[in-house]
Formats: C-alpha cells, sequence, structure tokens
C-alpha cells in the first residue's frame, strides 16, 4: 500500500508544478558556449562567418558573459581588428567590462579552452538546441502570466502565443536556408525556357482570366491581391470564378473566408456558375424541368464534390481567428494553393489600439493578411468596398475607381501587391440608352502591380450567371 501511494502524485496542499519549475536549471550549456567563443578565437576567419551564416545570435548564449564576449569578437571581426587575448583585455578594461567576464582569469578561460574547429557544427546545434528550449520556456511562461492576470482577449492571447510559437521555429530555421549561386541562376535558366517552350505557363496560380494573369505571372506565393469595388459591382462573384477556376481546372485546395454571406450561398452560387442554368431558370420550370437541365446540374454536384473547397462563414471574424483557422487548415492541408476573404472592411482586430480607431484597425487587418499570406507562403485575395468617390466624379470619370477610394486606411494601399479596382458601366447609366450601349461591360483596373504593368483587364459581366469573362477591348476601353 505504501508503494502504491508513492506511486501517485501528491496533489496535496503544498505541492505545486510552478514551485517545481522554480527548482528547474533553465536549458544550457555553458562549456560549449565557452568552446564556441574559444574557436573563434582560434580561427576567426572561418569560424565568425559561419556562426553568422547559421544565424547563431547573442540569444543563443545563456551566460552573460559569453554574451559580452561573443559581441564583442563580432564587432572587432567586423572592423578588421585584432583578437589576441591581450587586446580584447584592454578593451573590456576599457569599457568597464573585464569583471563582467570574470577578469582576467575569466577571459584566458576562454582562451584557453581545450575544443577544435572540427567540432563546429555539433557544438552549434546543441547551442541551438538549448535556445530553442529556453524560448519555449519563456513563451510558456509570458502566455501563462497573460493568462492568470485576464488583461487580453481569449482570442487575442492564442493568437499572440500562435504567432510566438511559429516565430521561435522561423527565426531558428533561418540560419539552415543556404543561398546558392547556382540555384538562382538555374531558376533564372528554368524561367528562360519555360517562356521559350510553353510561354502560358506561369510563375504563380493562374485565375482563369488571360489579360489578368498575363499582367500578374500568376498569383505567386506571399502576395496580397486586393479586389476592391463598390457594392453591388460583383466582387464576390469575381472572387468565385477565380477560386472555381482553381478548384476545378487547376484542382487545387482553397481556402475561403466569408463574412458577408452564408456558405450555402456561395455553394449555391458555384453550382449554378458551374452548370451555366440561371436560378431564374430553375424557378420559371420548377413544374417541369428538362432532363438535359438536370444533368447539367447533377454533373456540376459532381465536379464541386471532388473539389477541395473549404468555407468558413463566421461573420464579424477578427484577424486573430482567421490566422489560427488559415494555420490550422495549413497544417492539415500542406498543399492549400489560395485563400480568399469576402470581405476586409468586415473583419475585426480586438487589440486595444484598434479599438480606438478604425483606421488603425484596418491597418491591422491588413498588415495581418500580408504577414499571413508570406507566412504560410500562398497568396491571398482579399475583397474591399470603395468610398463614394467613383459616384461622385464628373462625365466619363463618373463610376471609375481610383485607389485613393478604397474605405478607411491608406495601409491597404501599402499591404497589397496588387490592388483590382472592379466596375461595371452600365451601373452609372444616366438612361436606357447608355445602358443598353454598355451592355454587360466590366473592367478591373489594376491601379497597383508590383510585379507587372498596371491597366485594364476588360471584362464581361453575365448577370444571370454572376459570372465575369474576359472581354476583347474596344474603342471605349481606349477612350477610359
Amino acid at each position: 500500500m505504501s508503494e502504491e501511494k508513492e506511486d501517485k502524485p501528491d496533489l496535496k496542499a503544498g505541492a505545486s508544478p510552478a514551485r517545481d519549475r522554480e527548482n528547474m536549471m533553465m536549458p544550457q550549456a555553458p562549456d560549449l558556449e565557452k568552446s564556441l567563443l574559444s574557436m573563434m578565437t582560434m580561427d576567426p576567419e572561418t569560424v565568425i562567418p559561419q556562426c553568422v551564416e547559421e544565424g547563431i545570435t547573442e540569444d543563443y548564449f545563456y551566460i552573460p558573459a559569453h554574451r559580452i564576449l561573443w559581441n564583442l569578437f563580432l564587432e572587432r571581426y567586423d572592423a578588421r581588428l585584432a583578437l589576441d587575448v591581450t587586446t580584447v583585455a584592454q578593451v573590456l578594461t576599457d569599457r568597464n567590462l573585464l569583471e563582467s567576464v570574470g577578469g582576467r582569469p575569466g577571459l584566458m578561460d576562454v582562451y584557453t579552452f581545450s575544443t577544435s574547429t572540427a567540432l563546429f557544427h555539433h557544438h552549434m546545434e546543441t547551442l541551438r538546441e538549448k535556445y530553442i528550449r529556453r524560448c519555449i520556456v519563456h513563451t510558456s511562461n509570458a502566455a501563462s502570466v497573460a493568462a492568470y492576470t485576464g488583461d487580453t482577449e481569449v482570442a487575442e492571447l492564442l493568437d499572440q502565443t500562435e504567432q510566438a510559437v511559429l516565430q521561435i521555429r522561423q527565426n531558428t530555421e533561418a540560419g539552415k536556408k543556404k543561398w546558392s549561386l547556382k540555384q538562382d541562376i538555374q531558376s533564372f535558366m528554368d524561367t528562360v525556357e519555360r517562356l521559350m517552350h510553353g510561354g502560358d505557363k506561369l510563375q504563380g496560380l493562374s485565375t482563369g482570366f488571360d489579360k489578368l494573369d498575363r499582367d500578374s505571372n500568376g498569383l505567386k506565393p506571399g502576395e496580397l491581391f486586393v479586389v476592391a469595388a463598390r457594392p453591388s459591382m460583383g466582387k464576390t462573384s469575381f472572387l468565385l470564378n477565380i477560386i472555381e477556376h482553381l478548384i476545378i481546372q487547376e484542382k487545387k485546395a482553397v481556402l475561403m473566408f466569408s463574412c458577408e454571406m452564408p456558405s450555402t450561398q456561395l455553394v449555391e452560387r458555384l453550382i449554378l456558375s458551374l452548370s451555366g442554368i440561371s436560378k431564374q431558370e430553375i424557378l420559371l420550370k420548377r413544374s417541369g424541368m428538362k432532363k438535359g437541365d438536370l444533368k447539367k446540374i447533377t454533373d456540376a454536384v459532381r465536379l464541386l464534390k471532388a473539389a477541395r473547397l473549404i468555407i468558413d462563414d463566421t461573420a464579424g471574424i477578427s484577424i486573430a481567428e482567421l490566422r489560427a483557422k488559415a494555420r490550422r487548415v495549413k497544417r492539415e492541408q500542406p498543399d492549400l494553393a489560395c485563400i480568399g476573404i469576402d470581405y476586409l472592411q468586415l473583419m475585426r482586430s480586438h487589440t486595444k489600439q484598434a479599438q480606438n480607431s478604425r483606421e488603425r484597425e484596418i491597418a491591422e487587418i491588413s498588415g495581418g493578411l500580408k504577414n499571413l499570406a508570406k507566412e504560410l507562403e500562398i497568396p491571398i485575395i482579399v475583397l474591399a468596398q470603395l468610398n463614394r468617390g467613383p459616384e461622385n466624379r464628373p462625365g466619363k470619370s463618373k463610376g471609375v475607381p481610383m485607389m485613393s477610394d478604397l474605405r478607411e486606411s491608406g495601409a491597404i494601399e501599402q499591404d497589397a501587391d496588387m490592388i483590382g479596382l472592379l466596375y461595371r458601366t452600365a451601373y452609372y447609366a444616366e438612361n436606357e440608352e447608355q445602358r443598353q450601349a454598355a451592355g454587360q461591360r466590366a473592367n478591373l483596373l489594376l491601379a497597383k502591380n508590383r510585379n507587372g504593368p498596371t491597366g485594364d483587364v476588360p471584362l464581361s459581366f453575365v448577370a444571370e450567371l454572376m459570372r465575369f469573362v474576359p472581354r476583347v477591348p474596344d474603342e471605349a476601353d481606349e477612350g477610359e
């Protein structure tokens, strides 16, 4: 019986995991820190550049004295100055830091430490492991304090903690990435060969709109593509057209966040668009639908069932919640190709700064989406609202949007890699004659394009199918 009691954890008053943690030693390897510093003095021209290339920083050193020496060695190496023990001791004395490294005995201990540069990678990897463990401890402690105090919103706390953990991985893996001239040259030659033998191939994802694909060279990883328009211009339809192309034609996995429209309506739109049958036709024929029409619908349903589309229709989703969900989907589906968001101004940020300023809130959301695109290494397409500027313009400029019409924040202009301003001429027609003349004309004005030309992408809007299709430019386009 006594042995049984000993095996069980002590849950009585006085037992405390926090107290146990206080008695634990922070992950560290003082001798290996000393070994690495000693290697730097033995062969600075080889070892110090290796340390920098591996991403080692002062944070890899747990002992304060070792941090001081690391920074000094790095500083003197950069200035092409000597690292002999006598000179270093004098510099430390002049800066009143000699005692901080243990005096002359402590300094000599580093210089005379028995080691070999052949052990560099082994010792460096062990130091990296200890550093990562310390980062995890600090992150979990900070999260615990924030959780206990309750000063932070739960969603924000989860996002901050998740970001902090991901940052540990990014910081420690950055040094492992090796630049190669040969790889960059090969990448360039692959591009040249692709253009010579298959000019239609894109660097990024195809949108299904040839002119947009040519101007953008496809939607590339890490890019933020903002499609902005006034209400009722067809923003959601345009986004769904791109998503449809990606999931059906390109066989890609896509995640869509819909802050405005429920998932059932989005799925309905996709089925009707794929089948080529309008909802009006179905309503008119509901008493006797033709077999041909029913087959088109069932074929569209079959295609959509096989597609890899995930829809999240959380209304008023916060940037923190969206990031968390996107990361989870990316973990579950590593080949996630794109994220679509409808639309930016319906999202929220719950930070204290955002509560005091709508412009600040939009800036946080916009910047958060750009960072998420870079983090997940996929393009993000986000819809946005324009203000009333297009409607207030005179003459032929009426209805034609500008980047300055983006509502509530200039941060969107700064964060976006591409900005497309969508508008339909017929919407601003003043009479029936003008409306007839405009017909189905629509344009996506590429007002910003970091990696290509700006200008119009001529489109037609098939209202009954809620679908945009490419249009051949005409004289009216030249006059716009």
